[in-house]
């Protein structure tokens, strides 16, 4: 009788266990994005190309992470837009896109001296 429990029970232990370090994948891949995608939009808030800037979120993004790289505004009202979006993990992929860490941060366009923005 107990044989029958115990050969339930462990499968479903596993796979419970298996989603819960999925999650626990997730939230940190977030975390990670987060980070990348604020470190990338100071980088080009302060005049860095984005080829720099770039190299300054992607060592802090998760493995295989897409970057977006946007402007808009016009004058020294300039704000630029950086969303990071990395993979979702294995356990947790049944979930689609809202499974799929994303970070996004949105920063104005230091100005230089004359009051344009730096480029």
């Amino acid at each position: 009788m107990a044989t029958a429990e115990l050969a339930v029970a462990i499968p479903t232990l596993v796979l419970v266990l298996f989603v819960a370090l999925s999650a626990v994948a997730t939230v940190t891949d977030q975390v990670r994005c987060v980070d990348a995608a604020r470190a990338t939009a100071r980088a080009l808030a302060r005049g860095d190309d984005q080829a720099s800037a770039l190299a300054v979120g992607k060592p802090l993004a998760p493995p295989g992470a897409a970057f977006a790289v946007s402007a808009a505004g016009s004058g020294s009202g300039v704000e630029v837009t950086v969303v990071v979006r990395g993979r979702p993990a294995p356990g947790l992929g049944w979930l689609g896109s809202r499974a799929t860490p994303t970070g996004r941060a949105v920063a104005a366009m230091e100005t230089v001296g004359s009051g344009d923005p730096a480029r």
